[in-house]
């Protein structure tokens, strides 16, 4: 299966950023692509809580989800939408950070609720606290892709690889890590994270990432690190997307998960064991 990752420098207009991405479906479409990913909030890249507030919808009334699936369905193909910030219904008035696998005939297959918040101080003048205007998820997500299997996950997730080695044991040889990685952390950590990702668990990674200094009518502007990655189960980066928005392509062979595992099957041979103390 032939997958594309579409690399976006997402602005925080949803209605400017829709076509935008529709065109690079059917460019991806037209590559051989029968499964398409595109980065973390793809809809709306945006600092300002207010902002959001204003130009967000919920699940049932957003217009990137309706037109992305109407994409799917005209070309027939798979569409994991790396994640779209999202109104809820929480007495709170967080939002969601969700993920979904569209099918070839336009339904939602799957939907993954970001579990990991980005609550960090990477510098003095780049901070992050995810948890104030996003509620997390609880609940880990494979789904049927074809006759593979995938792993959702969302950007900081990747951070926590028990997550990938519970999807990997579930069934997972393909693990999507759609993200907008800081350029920061993004330009130090990126790759070896993805690449530990696919290694410990003999799975393909995907990561479509955001890229660049997104546009923003309201509040700080943030720039992404791009590089979108695709990287084998042996570990080998297959693909490099750089720092400009586009596609870049790889062909998935469910016989590289079965060699890897079968090398080195460490993701299906955990050993019990005792300890530590965590007052020793």
């Amino acid at each position: 299966m032939r997958a594309a990752l579409i690399q976006l420098c997402s602005s925080d207009d949803p209605v400017a950023n829709l076509p935008v991405t529709r065109a690079f479906l059917r460019e991806a479409a037209e590559g051989g692509a029968r499964v398409v990913l595109t980065p973390e909030v793809t809809n709306c890249v945006s600092s300002s809580r207010e902002h959001q507030d204003r130009v967000l919808s919920s699940e049932a009334d957003d217009p990137t989800l309706a037109g992305l699936r109407e994409e799917a369905a005209a070309l027939g193909i798979w569409v994991l939408i790396g994640s779209l910030a999202l109104k809820t219904a929480d007495p709170d008035g967080r939002f969601a950070n969700r993920s979904f696998l569209i099918s070839p005939d336009g339904a939602i297959a799957a939907r993954y609720d970001k579990i990991h918040m980005f609550d960090v101080a990477v510098t003095e003048e780049e901070t992050y606290r995810e948890s104030a205007g996003f509620r997390p998820g609880a609940r880990a997500v494979t789904a049927a892709l074809g006759a593979q299997r995938l792993g959702m996950s969302i950007c900081y997730d990747l951070r926590f690889p028990h997550l990938y080695r519970r999807l990997a044991q579930a069934g997972a040889g393909v693990l999507a890590v759609p993200a907008a990685f800081s350029h920061v952390t993004g330009a130090a950590h990126w790759e070896p994270l993805l690449r530990a990702r696919a290694i410990e668990t003999g799975a393909y990674v995907l990561a479509p990432a955001q890229t660049g200094l997104h546009p923003s009518e309201t509040g700080k502007s943030r720039r992404t690190h791009g590089h979108s990655l695709a990287v084998s189960p042996w570990g080998e980066v297959l693909t490099d997307g750089g720092t400009a928005p586009g596609i870049c392509y790889v062909d998935l062979d469910p016989e590289a998960v079965a060699q890897a595992r079968a090398r080195i099957p460490s993701v299906l041979a955990d050993a019990p064991f005792d300890g530590p103390d965590p007052h020793g």
